[in-house]
């Protein structure tokens, strides 16, 4: 189902997007919108990797940014914590749009998120999200900012196992409860797929048969994170491969002939694993001497493991970036930013050095961003 196509091997051909009735019939003429739907955190080194990509790779790309959790905090530090959040990715995001969610919140902050999400919008269009397994009360703060905004509202639906068919009437419920004026978008949340969801795909399909034709969605994505927790026995020789389960799910998916297939976008948590963006970011205690940099190919990530101190620093991570280099599957510096600093990298090249956590991420995350989004149009 794949074929290649120079520096993006693998690549599949770009969907045309055709907005349908409740009824799952044409209401329109056929319609462009972003590709792809990567899950990110509000932390700077997400929004950095955003920033850098190339306008025409930004342009195609629409975000669900993810608050992390802020537990403990009084009313005025979360509504604080999360406006320095919401800044920093306003100022990456104020061009296109994307999608804004608090996934980690309890019932007691959503007073103090609502005031914080509704002007969010001043950056951008910054879409709010609910979701049909979450409290009354922040559906309706979600709600209530939808239709002040006027640009949409994502009903994030998570299946991290076997689909429930109860769910399906529970977004019914919800989308009764929606403004009919205010485009819903269906935002299908996998979590983690990993070795262990060998039927992601067949689970996948009958989300997507239960709830397509429930609205007139403006956006239909499916989503899932396929990346590991790197581990230092995984580590130990320095360099590991693992294979892109997120990605074989989604070809799984859509090489069926359902209707509805053409609509769908893809999704993932970009090069990073799904459960991290569960950490709570002031949680920090140290941690070990070495973080990792994730690079992306056609079946798989390779991980190659950096170091944050000691003699040998420098000279290890230039070692592990040549390493990449040197992969018959490296696009070389012309694919992106991402691959230019690992040029610099490797040669000692530029102002960059050999990096710390937030360059590796937001390398990773860059090149990740990039490589998904040519396969897709290609």
């Amino acid at each position: 189902m794949m074929a290649g196509n120079g520096f993006f091997p693998g690549a599949r051909h770009a969907v045309t997007l055709v907005i349908r009735g409740g009824n799952g019939s044409a209401e329109g003429a056929a319609m462009s919108g972003p590709l792809y739907v990567p899950v990110l955190p509000t932390r700077p080194y997400a929004a950095d990797a955003y920033r850098r990509l190339r306008p025409e790779v930004q342009g195609a790309t629409a975000p669900l940014w993810s608050l992390p959790p802020h537990h403990g905090l009084s009313p005025s530090a979360l509504a604080a914590a999360v406006r320095r959040e919401v800044a920093v990715v306003g100022k990456a995001q104020r061009h296109h749009a994307a999608w804004l969610d608090a996934p980690f919140a309890d019932d007691t902050h959503v007073l103090p998120l609502a005031a914080v999400l509704r002007r969010a919008g001043t950056f951008g269009p910054l879409r709010p999200v609910t979701g049909p397994e979450r409290s009354a009360r922040q559906q309706q703060s979600a709600m209530a900012t939808a239709a002040d905004s006027g640009d949409g509202i994502g009903i994030r639906v998570r299946m991290p196992g076997e689909w429930d068919g109860d769910t399906a009437d529970a977004v019914h419920d919800l989308l009764e409860r929606t403004d009919p004026r205010v485009p819903v978008d269906l935002l299908l949340d996998l979590g983690g797929v990993l070795a262990d969801r060998p039927d992601a795909g067949k689970e996948t399909l009958r989300a997507l048969d239960a709830m397509h034709s429930l609205a007139a969605w403006r956006t239909i994505a499916m989503i899932g994170g396929g990346v590991l927790q790197a581990t230092a026995g995984a580590l130990e020789e320095g360099w590991y491969e693992q294979p892109r389960r997120e990605w074989k799910t989604w070809c799984h998916v859509t090489e069926g002939d359902r209707a509805y297939l053409p609509r769908l976008r893809y999704g993932d948590y970009g090069a990073q694993p799904a459960a991290s963006l569960a950490r709570d970011t002031r949680s920090g205690k140290g941690g070990p001497p070495w973080g990792v940099l994730r690079y992306t190919t056609e079946q798989s990530y390779v991980v190659a493991k950096m170091l944050t101190r000691g003699d040998a620093r420098v000279a290890h991570n230039r070692t592990a970036a040549r390493r990449l280099l040197d992969m018959p599957q490296f696009r070389g510096p012309v694919a992106g930013a991402a691959e230019a600093w690992l040029r610099d990298c490797a040669y000692g090249s530029g102002t960059g050095g050999t990096g710390n956590f937030s360059t590796w991420l937001w390398v990773g995350n860059a090149q990740h961003m990039t490589y998904v989004v040519h396969s897709l149009r290609d």
